[in-house]
């Protein structure tokens, strides 16, 4: 399992030992509680909200401090041991280490890794661990439990000294067999073929078979997934063994081969025909047709075996069907470590919220920690400086929306993990859709092939309409009143349909020192289309430092005191403002039965 951690300290003790500890966890991060901490990558001021947060997005943790500290910590948000992330308790001298919770998913691991470092004692308690020295559902990094309702019984009778079977595929050497029977009515069955013994074994893949595959252009991606599961069935393999699926470069934009990855729940890695063109010698079927094609003299053989390495054999020589080809090779010992060939991008495009960590959505921080590059307007990379983290910034000055999609692009192009930051939502006034526009074009098949994930943020629509009550209750539209991309008559026309539709209307970029007079000419026509006292919002630093919202009345509002910091929202005809305990807000009625005869009856 990949042994990467946060290191939480709250003392410079810990976070002399956590930079320690750091060095031994490819990954990790170093948290520091502020005013006790000096030069940790990530600063912290609330321990309990911030150890929590990364306990519910999955986050292993090692705790630099007493074990009772941590478990006070976490203990709000305690799920199921299955679910639950690592954690880990280290003394701040090292002398002991303590895995609190998952101690079968990681914590022992990690625990045994963090005492060899610091020459203490790590305190394992589990009783497989110690009495076995491995447990079931804790197997190596990239290997499946199949059957993990069963690992529960068959380890009881195993510390019971029950006899129980361990019947393995060659070249696997885990679990250790010194535990385990010739003879038994239980077995733990370590193979990657189906159908080998009874329903109450446990069944763990080791990852030995790799899958190639290649295809004519466009063909769906549901054949391509049916002919990769039947190659598989054919040869009674099991699709939990399976480590990865390879294709060549020139089909790494191609959906069919992305859905079978995807399908199969493994990664993808793409392959340059020189690549494929090595493994030729063992290729059980070459074919001069496809060396004249693509440049080498198989694409779905040669890739399954150069994913499963030295000493592979082909399993499912290729098989072709409905514009598929496909392959599986076994290897001669379960593959583990980087795979070779390229991995296709991914790239994140992720709305961070107005600002304030408070508003980012768990999927967003989640993006920005997996990133290894974050890409952006220098602002919005310094408001996310605490989830980024390690990765490589990659920062442009205002504007240069362009830039920075084509470098984010290009660099998911690369196989690398990249975060394009915005504010708000991305799919909103922002970078979402220049990204789809620049893929629609593009000719790079590397690039086409990135896998784009958009992750919603809090507009500043959402969040000026929070800050002021319910003004988005009925029918609402948005209009930005830029006219740098968008023709300034094309502005005007939107907005006198809004104002003549009785829309509640948030106007976004509304004004700027350069542009000054498409604001008022907007509130005009909504002056001549609502009532005086129909209310107007303006919000502006939402989620920042100096944050102000104000509701005036449309009669009483100032175009000229706005600016590029602000969101406008005015009301639609019905809206009004609404005396509270907390203050004036504004809200939209949206003609709920009995809410007029309640407000009558001043209930």
């Amino acid at each position: 399992m990949a042994m990467s951690a946060e290191l939480i300290a709250l003392t410079e003790a810990g976070l002399a030992l956590a930079r320690r500890l750091a060095a031994v966890l490819p990954g990790a991060r170093v948290h520091g509680l502020a005013g006790r901490t000096s030069g940790a990558d990530v600063t912290f001021d609330n321990a309990g909200d911030h150890v929590r947060a990364l306990f519910l997005e999955g986050r292993p943790i090692v705790g630099l401090c007493a074990a009772g500290i941590l478990i006070r910590l976490v203990a709000p948000v305690l799920g199921h041991k299955s679910t639950d992330p690592a954690v880990v308790a280290v003394a701040e001298d090292g002398s002991a280490v303590v895995p609190l919770i998952g101690g079968h998913h990681g914590a022992n691991a990690l625990a045994r890794r963090l005492a060899k470092a610091t020459g203490g004692i790590a305190a394992v308690t589990t009783a497989g661990d110690n009495r076995l020295g491995f447990s079931l559902d804790d197997p190596p990094a990239g290997w499946r439990v199949e059957s993990p309702e069963r690992v529960k019984a068959v380890t009881a009778a195993l510390l019971g000294g029950a006899p129980v079977r361990l019947e393995r595929d060659a070249g696997v050497e885990w679990p250790p067999p010194e535990a385990f029977a010739d003879h038994g009515d239980l077995a733990v069955v370590v193979s990657d073929r189906t159908g080998l013994s009874s329903e109450s074994d446990v069944y763990i893949r080791p990852p030995m078979l790799a899958l190639g595959i290649g295809c004519e252009r466009d063909v769906a991606p549901e054949t391509a997934v049916a002919a990769a599961a039947a190659a598989l069935e054919s040869a009674g393999l099991a699709r939990g063994a399976l480590a990865a699926v390879g294709s060549i470069e020139v089909k790494a934009d191609e959906p069919a081969v992305h859905a079978v990855a995807n399908a199969l729940n493994v990664p993808l890695r793409i392959f340059s025909p020189g690549r494929l063109e090595a493994e030729t010698p063992r290729l059980a079927n070459p074919s001069d047709l496809v060396y004249r094609t693509v440049g080498c003299h198989g694409v779905a053989e040669a890739a399954a075996l150069a994913l499963a390495g030295d000493g592979a054999t082909l399993a499912v020589p290729k098989r072709a069907a409905h514009g598929v080809t496909v392959a599986v090779a076994r290897a001669a010992r379960p593959i583990a470590g980087a795979l070779p060939g390229r991995a296709p991008g991914r790239l994140f495009v992720v709305g961070i919220g107005p600002g304030s960590a408070a508003w980012r959505t768990a999927e967003a921080v989640r993006a920005l920690r997996l990133a290894d590059h974050a890409v952006g307007y220098d602002l919005y990379l310094e408001l996310a400086a605490d989830l980024i983290g390690g990765a490589e910034r990659h920062p442009f000055p205002l504007g240069a929306e362009q830039a920075r999609v084509d470098r984010a692009l290009d660099l998911a192009a690369a196989g690398r993990t990249v975060a394009l930051v915005c504010s708000g939502d991305p799919g909103i006034y922002a970078l979402a859709t220049l990204v789809f526009e620049t893929l629609e074009t593009a000719t790079n098949r590397a690039r086409r092939g990135v896998a784009v994930t958009v992750v919603p943020g809090i507009s500043a629509l959402q969040a000026a309409a929070a800050r002021a009550g319910a003004p988005l209750g009925h029918d609402f539209c948005a209009i930005s009143l830029s006219d740098l991309l968008t023709p300034r008559a094309q502005i005007l026309a939107r907005v006198h349909a809004a104002a003549e539709g009785d829309f509640v209307t948030a106007f976004f970029n509304p004004q700027s020192r350069r542009r000054r007079t498409l604001l008022g000419e907007a509130v005009a026509a909504f002056r001549a289309a609502r009532p005086a006292r129909t209310p107007v919002l303006v919000a502006r630093n939402l989620g920042r430092p100096g944050e102000t919202v104000e509701i005036v009345p449309l009669d009483g509002f100032d175009p000229d005191a706005v600016d590029m910091l602000s969101i406008v929202i005015i009301g639609n005809s019905e809206s009004r403002i609404v005396r509270t305990v907390s203050g004036d807000r504004m809200a939209t009625p949206r003609g709920y039965p009995g809410a007029d005869s309640e407000k009558a009856a001043g209930t």
